[in-house]
């Protein structure tokens, strides 16, 4: 069953059990994989799905960002559409398997003492791999981490 189908069939459940700012939030969702299908013109693969809800949910944080302090409403409506959210997000790799990873490319690479100097051509080849599994942030911090 495809992401579309699983977050219709919770907007539905929603909606008879007349939760509105739930069924709004998977009505949002919805539309931007929806829309995301027609850019394509075919069905999206599961990767593409990911990717388009963590782009929901950045979107969201990016939003609570630079909400000011004193406008509770938005922030509320964010973190509870995050929340909504992160029920269909893939499942985040934990810096232990991107350690893993990261591992796996000095081996290939034939890196022996990896240093600071070896950063590009590791993150040339870990980024394809994490993609949509990962944040950019978070797996930059663990190379310099693994690197430092």
């Amino acid at each position: 069953m495809s992401m579309i189908d699983n977050t219709r069939k919770a907007m539905m459940e929603a909606m008879k059990a007349k939760d509105k700012p739930r069924k709004e939030a998977l009505s949002a969702l919805l539309s931007a994989l929806k829309n995301k299908a027609i850019d394509k013109r075919e069905d999206l693969t599961e990767a593409e799905e990911g990717e388009v809800v963590l782009k929901e949910i950045k979107q969201l944080r990016d939003t609570l960002e630079q909400t000011p302090e004193d406008r509770t409403d938005i922030k509320d409506e964010c973190n509870f559409r995050i929340s909504v959210y992160e029920e269909f997000a893939p499942k985040m790799l934990t810096e232990d398997e991107i350690k893993e990873e990261i591992d796996k490319i000095v081996a290939e690479l034939g890196i022996e003492n990896p240093t600071v100097k070896n950063k590009g051509a590791i993150m040339k080849n870990l980024m394809p791999r994490v993609k949509g599994k990962a944040e950019g942030g978070v797996v930059s911090k663990v190379v310099g981490e693994y690197l430092g």
